[in-house]
């Protein structure tokens, strides 16, 4: 009989939940998962647009998330960051499992469209 093959004769305990251990993501992954859901919320981005990038502050299971992200313009800004704001809160609690009670779009450029300057003439 190799070692260890009779611990699969024993009865197994059970642990209490609290007991088990704990489950800790990084920040680092957070911060991929919030900029992943704001790419979601944007959509195609605008050419010569960057990526949208985020940084976030985790304390207790609670994420603190601001987003900086390139739109093309026109558009209604402010229904875009609320798409941003709802998206990365909804990821964020689903795949991490944290609350999410702060979410700071911040635009940092607007990339005017080109089928809006073309035709136009003074």
């Amino acid at each position: 009989m190799s070692p260890g093959a009779g611990e699969l004769d024993r009865p197994l305990t059970v642990v209490p939940p609290g007991e088990r251990g704990a489950t800790r993501i990084a920040d680092r992954v957070v911060t991929k998962i919030a900029s992943q859901a704001a790419l979601e919320a944007v959509g195609t981005l605008p050419t010569g647009a960057d990526r949208p990038s985020a940084s976030v502050v985790v304390h207790h299971e609670v994420a603190h998330v601001r987003v900086q992200l390139e739109l093309g313009y026109p558009c209604d800004i402010g229904a875009r960051c609320r798409t941003v704001r709802h998206q990365v809160v909804e990821r964020v609690s689903t795949l991490a499992g944290m609350q999410v009670p702060e979410v700071v779009v911040q635009v940092e450029r607007l990339h005017l469209e080109a089928a809006l300057g073309e035709g136009r003439t003074r």
